[in-house]
């Protein structure tokens, strides 16, 4: 039995989708909820696996948000003890920036479904492989990342380029939200932040669409993350005592 840990910034930024297939595989999951316990300092050599989720705050937020500062120095050590990584929007951001890219304002937002387009390498890695083409993928952004150094680019979109990568065999940032279901994407519609960032639009796009949308392409999205999410557990490997644990 495999043991991950989850770092969460806000009650309305989970896993989603992600949840019930990691537990259907036997992993212990330990949350880390910096919303709650900001001063966290988790070992992440503890575990076989690190996902970070998404959250209104941008990694340059150190001040305000001391935490993700310690996120970081826990994505450094666990890149150093080849943990696998999955790093969801702000968590991509985090993954990048600790791998030394530049993380910056969009010029626009991508809130919605946007079309997301593998690279080359993308259709042949062993996670990405499964989008086939181009798919209608779920976004919330208004910051983005650079390739990291280093980093295989896996997936762009129209209006930004770096959708995705993989740095080393498996470590990777997806800046979209494969792990939303239709409830999920309501629930952010009625989130305060959220709602008020999406008014800031100013008519590109609204609840309405977005819920229309969503009602057309949710069942191809979470078809789509059960099978990238499922090809990124297959990378973890429990270690002998979380093996040694399990069978007590």
């Amino acid at each position: 039995m495999g043991k991950l840990l989850v770092f969460q910034h806000v009650p309305y930024e989970i896993l989603g989708t992600f949840d019930p297939m990691i537990r259907e595989r036997g992993f212990r999951v330990r949350y880390i909820n910096f919303g709650r316990d900001p001063h966290a300092e988790p070992n992440v050599t503890k575990y076989d696996g690190l996902i970070v989720l998404g959250g209104p705050m941008n990694v340059g937020q150190v001040d305000e948000y001391p935490h993700l500062a310690t996120e970081m120095r826990a994505l450094k050590t666990a890149l150093e003890h080849d943990i696998p990584i999955m790093g969801i929007c702000l968590g991509a951001q985090l993954l990048a920036k600790t791998l030394g890219a530049e993380v910056s304002r969009c010029p626009e937002k991508e809130i919605g479904w946007y079309d997301v387009t593998p690279t080359t390498e993308g259709l042949s890695d062993s996670v990405l492989r499964h989008f086939g083409g181009t798919r209608k993928i779920f976004e919330w952004h208004g910051d983005a990342f650079s390739n990291p150094p280093g980093a295989i680019q896996l997936a762009g979109s129209k209006a930004w380029p770096n959708q995705a990568y993989r740095y080393g065999n498996n470590a990777y940032g997806f800046q979209f939200h494969l792990e939303v279901d239709e409830a999920l994407v309501h629930r952010w519609l009625a989130t305060p932040r959220y709602v008020e960032e999406l008014s800031a639009l100013q008519g590109r796009t609204d609840a309405e669409t977005i819920r229309r949308e969503t009602a057309t392409h949710i069942e191809d999205l979470k078809n789509l993350s059960k099978d990238v999410f499922g090809s990124f557990l297959d990378l973890i490997r429990p270690s002998k005592d979380s093996i040694s644990m399990a069978s007590r």
